[in-house]
Parts: C-alpha cells; structure tokens; sequence
C-alpha cells in the first residue's frame, strides 16, 4: 500500500501564493504518478495536476495553467506551487497516485483546505 499525506493548505488572500505538499510512503516504488484533484463546494471533483516519471511529465488544468506549478523531490514528495491565486481556487485539494499502468487513481490523502479571500 501506498499513504499519502498532504500539507501546506491555509488562508490565502487572492492574488498570493501557497505551496502544498504531498509526502508519499509505503511501497512507493510501485507509483508513477502523482499528482492533485480539488473539490469546491457543491462542485465535483476535478483535476489540477499531476506528475508522472520518468521523464517529470506534468498535464495541468486550463485553469490553473500558468499559474500553478508542480514538481517531484527524490524522496517522493510532490509540491504544488500556487500563485495569482484567485477565489475560484478555493476548495479542499486532493493529493492522488497511480500504480505503474494502471488507468486510474489508486490512492488518495484526506485532503486540505484551501481559501482564498477576495
């Protein structure tokens, strides 16, 4: 198995910037994606962002392309940079893996707020 726990989320005012963590532990040797979904309240999951290796290929959202950024330590941490946030960015966000050739999510972590105030 596979434990994720996120951190970094908080109250942010719009226009500013947040960085969330995602520690990835366990047989993680098995893991060639990680990456963020989001939820809004009253709105469906959606994705962010993710990371898959080799290679270090990030797919981001149209709407956080440009102003979010993610990137992959050596010890399976992934960071997702926040910037020019803006309140439609409020929501709990997810950090999520995926098993080498599988074709979905297979882990996720509780998740963690993030506010941004207008």
């Amino acid at each position: 198995q596979v434990q994720l726990e996120e951190s970094g989320g908080g109250l942010v005012q719009a226009g500013g910037s947040l960085r969330l963590s995602c520690a990835a532990s366990g047989r993680t040797f098995i893991v060639d994606t990680m990456g963020w979904f989001r939820q809004a309240p009253g709105k469906e999951r959606e994705f962010v962002a993710h990371i898959s290796w080799p290679g270090r290929i990030t797919r981001y959202a149209d709407s956080v392309k440009g102003r979010f950024a993610l990137s992959r330590d050596a010890k399976n941490t992934v960071y997702l940079q926040m910037n020019s946030q803006q309140s439609e960015d409020t929501a709990v966000y997810y950090c999520e893996a995926k098993r080498s050739g599988a074709t979905s999510y297979d882990y996720w972590g509780q998740g963690t707020q993030v506010s941004v105030s207008s």
